[in-house]
């Protein structure tokens, strides 16, 4: 059975080969990448789509592919994964998002993290949930606390993919408990 999550204007759900196109011309717009790296190569879509599905595969959730209900369209991603080795959100579940420019400024990003939150609290029972972004990115770390989600200093840090010196190295983590 594949995985599908509602809410009242979007779909999440597992990736599909139709998604490539979309999601590779998300990740090259400048706009979309602008605290989150490079422009990506089709190989690196692949791997990531391919990543994604394994954490689907062996955690049951993953980033899931957005869509609009009604049309379809596609929209970026919202989810849960395990969190990324060699950064304080290894061990615990890690929430994230990014929408292509046209899905900005909609509620969409918001409505899909609560419905993110919702699960993971409810039907896998996890107790903590952690996001990260660059401190630039204010869109982002402004919807982890309209999500409720509070700012842990103590758990800033550097990314490890990232080379010293690099503006986007620097990071910071926000979490919220299930009891929250």
């Amino acid at each position: 059975m594949s995985f599908r999550l509602e809410t009242e204007r979007l779909v999440l759900r597992e990736w599909q080969e139709t998604d490539s196109a979309a999601f590779h011309a998300m990740c090259n717009d400048p706009r979309v990448m602008q605290f989150l790296g490079p422009a990506m190569s089709h190989q690196d879509i692949d791997a990531a789509l391919d990543r994604q599905r394994g954490f689907q595969r062996d955690h049951g959730y993953c980033f899931w592919a957005m869509e609009r209900r009604g049309d379809g369209a596609f929209l970026g991603f919202c989810g849960i994964k395990p969190g990324r080795e060699g950064t304080p959100l290894q061990g615990h579940a890690e929430i994230g998002w990014r929408l292509a420019h046209h899905a900005w400024g909609k509620g969409y990003a918001k409505e899909a993290a609560q419905a993110c939150l919702d699960w993971g609290f409810g039907e896998f029972r996890i107790g903590d949930i952690r996001a990260m972004t660059v401190p630039g990115n204010v869109r982002s770390w402004g919807l982890m606390e309209r999500l409720g989600m509070e700012r842990q200093t103590e758990l800033d840090f550097d990314h490890p993919a990232l080379a010293p010196g690099d503006p986007l190295r620097p990071h910071i983590v926000y979490r919220k408990l299930a009891q929250q």
